[in-house]
């Protein structure tokens, strides 16, 4: 089977093991969304007209398979709590929290490269002493710590950049930008130190090659060596790293959102499990699910694209 049939098979596999996991646990989780909506004073009668109306009193079976039909067919059902299409909801919200990941995706694989190739480094060992204990401390700081001292030190010390909130990237794009750089620094530097560890390991492992011995003993110069030889052939678990964050970013940016009062998908998944709304947080759910799966999948594309003998590799073409 080739390479790539069998990565999308894995890919199709998962995310509907994803879609069962994602229905069950959310009703697994104490509370349901007919006591969310009508309290504790409502009767019983009033109890189960409102189930018949949110459709939650049919059998498991039939209601996975209604919101997977719906799933498929891109209308995933009205909303219990705002009884509006869920599809209206997250079009409401999907642009800022898109803004906050793609920059903290760019600042994530900039500061990845730079951070790794300075930790490599050869000719600045002083750099590379400094830079190394602060990429670790910078690694055991969680995006909440990060974003509270960024917080404290721009926003209430220097006073250059705001706490929180959010302006229209197409109406105000400065102002936009001021109020998405804290959230997305905060964001973007976990991954981006993991990235640059990783890299810079590889870096290092690729300068021993003999491939490298051989081109620097014909005289190559050290820019045409890494970036011909040591750099492309240290890439390929940095993409798989950095895919395996890209699919992270949406969880932090529940996080990132509450803390920088951000109105994003995070907001609304948040608010979608405390109201038991199912609709919206399964489909929210499974959209962050989707969209790790499929940027895992173009990173190991990518991988066996770089690298051919991965691809080969449980073909029998290797041998």
């Amino acid at each position: 089977m080739p390479y790539w049939t069998r990565k999308a098979t894995g890919a199709l596999a998962t995310l509907w093991l994803a879609s069962v996991a994602v229905f069950l646990l959310l009703r697994l989780a104490p509370g349901d969304p007919v006591s969310a909506a009508l309290g504790a004073e409502a009767d019983q009668e009033q109890h189960d007209r409102l189930a018949r109306g949110l459709g939650v009193d049919r059998p498991l079976p039939v209601q996975y398979l209604g919101w997977l039909r719906g799933l498929l067919t891109g209308d995933p059902g009205l909303s219990f709590h705002y009884r509006e299409p869920v599809t209206r909801l997250i079009g409401q919200s999907l642009g800022s929290t898109v803004q906050l990941a793609l920059a903290a995706a760019v600042l994530m694989l900039l500061l990845g490269l730079l951070l790794g190739a300075a930790l490599a480094t050869e000719r600045r060992p002083r750099l590379a002493r400094v830079l190394d204990p602060v990429s670790t401390a910078l690694l055991a700081l969680p995006v909440y710590v990060t974003a509270v001292l960024f917080v404290f030190v721009f926003a209430v010390v220097l006073r250059v950049l705001p706490a929180g909130g959010e302006k229209d990237l197409f109406a105000a794009p400065d102002l936009a930008v001021q109020y998405l750089a804290l959230p997305a620094v905060a964001l973007a530097l976990p991954g981006s130190v993991v990235l640059a560890r990783l890299l810079a390991t590889e870096l290092r492992r690729t300068r021993q090659e003999e491939f490298v011995l051989t081109a620097v003993a014909k005289g190559a110069s050290p820019r045409r060596i890494l970036l011909r030889h040591v750099l492309p052939n240290s890439l390929a678990p940095f993409c798989v790293e950095f895919g395996l964050h890209l699919g992270e970013l949406l969880g932090g940016a529940v996080v990132a959102e509450q803390l920088f009062a951000r109105h994003g998908l995070g907001q609304l998944l948040l608010d979608a499990i405390n109201q038991r709304d199912y609709p919206v947080a399964q489909t929210l759910i499974m959209l962050a699910v989707a969209v790790a799966v499929l940027v895992q999948l173009g990173s190991e594309l990518l991988v066996g694209r770089l690298d051919p003998r991965i691809a080969r590799a449980g073909t029998g073409e290797a041998r």
